[in-house]
């Protein structure tokens, strides 16, 4: 078997015309006249006249005799016109393919988001895209940020949203909001009568009830108090924020979870806000996608809702 490196193809020589040129051309030999032929293809008769004469220059042989009783083919444009009619047709096969692959893509739209924005932002957005797109098929994976920047890495998810302190390895994104964590007690819990904010030590040598590790809540609170003598040993670690807020309303202890996700225990007074001084426990919310492929078709469009849904700070 031979080993030598196969010559690179020729390129297209600059005698070569383009569709419309040809398409013009395959008018002309339909209509037998290059006013009808214009008029089909929604362009001026001077336009058409003019690009015809181009493509004779370009090809360097006329192609149309031109009388009182219309135009005519002459020997040279019909054999290019049958040329012109296996180029056209292949570049109609080829757009008919491509139209394929784009209705295979956007018949689904595979999501992953870190647990907040999945359960307090993505409902809305999924609502407004179902308008526009209503034969997309959505799935919708909820985990972690590590989670979902794994999905997206291998390939599972289109389109990915995380809570976490930067864009994960491998991925791009863009900042789509802004959050912020807030610490929340029982009402019976000896900081809802607090009349001084937590400082920083006090919440950090407190043991809390958490996120795991690889979410985007625990991130942002890890780095927030690691000046400060880092995170105590947890007093529960759990998966998700709804058992989060549920450990907290049972009087378990404290926990620091986003003010997306407390608005209903809030108002109720199920849950008490305590005012933190001197930590800054705000973070970005982003959408994320594999680097170098930005969202095309629904992840796109998907994208585009983020910023029309009315998130605080959304920019």
């Amino acid at each position: 078997m031979s080993s030598e490196t196969p010559a690179p193809p020729t390129p297209l020589s600059h005698r070569v015309p383009d569709l419309g040129a040809l398409e013009l051309l395959l008018a002309v030999a339909r209509h037998g006249s290059l006013g009808r032929a214009a008029k089909d293809l929604g362009i001026t008769q001077p336009a058409a006249s003019s690009r015809i004469r181009s493509m004779e220059r370009q090809l360097g042989v006329a192609l149309i005799d031109r009388s009182p009783r219309g135009s005519r083919l002459t020997g040279a444009g019909a054999l290019v016109t049958d040329w012109a009619r296996r180029v056209v047709e292949a570049a109609e096969a080829f757009d008919a393919g491509a139209q394929a692959l784009r209705d295979r893509r956007d018949s689904r739209l595979r999501v992953a988001a870190s647990m907040t924005i999945a359960e307090y932002l993505l409902p809305g957005w999924l609502i407004a895209l179902r308008t526009d797109r209503p034969d997309t098929a959505v799935s919708l994976h909820a985990g972690n940020s590590a989670d979902v920047a794994r999905r997206l890495v291998t390939g599972e998810a289109d389109l990915g949203f995380v809570e976490g302190l930067s864009i994960p390895e491998g991925l791009d994104g863009t900042v789509i909001a802004h959050d912020r964590l807030v610490v929340v007690v029982a009402p019976a819990h000896p900081w809802a009568r607090r009349r001084t904010p937590l400082l920083p030590g006090e919440l950090a040598a407190t043991p809390l009830i958490l996120r795991e590790h690889g979410s985007g809540t625990r991130q942002v609170l890890d780095a927030a108090l690691a000046v400060h003598g880092g995170l105590a040993q947890p007093l529960l670690e759990l998966s998700s924020t709804t058992a989060v807020k549920g450990a907290a309303e049972s009087g378990a202890g404290p926990c620091v979870l986003s003010e997306l996700a407390l608005g209903e225990e809030l108002s109720a007074r199920r849950l008490v806000k305590i005012p933190v001084a001197g930590v800054r426990l705000r973070r970005q919310l982003r959408a994320v996608w594999p680097a170098g492929h930005r969202p095309t078709g629904p992840a796109r469009d998907l994208l585009s809702r983020t910023g029309r849904s009315g998130v605080p700070g959304a920019p």
